[in-house]
């Protein structure tokens, strides 16, 4: 069972981590360094999606108008991943957040 103080603590110390994992393929260390931590994993799993969605892009980018949508969506959600959990906060992409839920690692 997880108190609400252990989860505020877990938040509290792992907020860097979390935000780390939305910069590209560093996704991967809060990934398997923090297993045991629900906020990291949540925020890991979303930076995984993102991580899959540049590499897709990288195949599209040269497409005019549907590349540079890809491309300006994984920025904005990279910044908006890193402010959420630099502040602390779950907060779900759209789109690609409810496909990062289905992640079981």
């Amino acid at each position: 069972m997880v108190t609400q103080n252990s989860a505020d603590r877990d938040i509290e110390d792992n907020k860097i981590l979390a935000a780390i994992g939305y910069v590209w393929i560093l996704c991967l260390v809060p990934l398997f360094l923090k297993r045991n931590s629900k906020f990291t994993q949540f925020h890991a799993k979303q930076g995984l999606m993102l991580f899959i969605a540049e590499i897709v892009g990288w195949l599209i980018f040269w497409i005019p108008l549907i590349g540079w949508v890809l491309g300006v969506y994984v920025i904005l959600m990279a910044v908006m991943g890193i402010t959420s959990a630099l502040a602390g906060r779950y907060w779900e992409m759209p789109i690609l957040g409810k496909y990062a839920r289905r992640i079981n690692l």
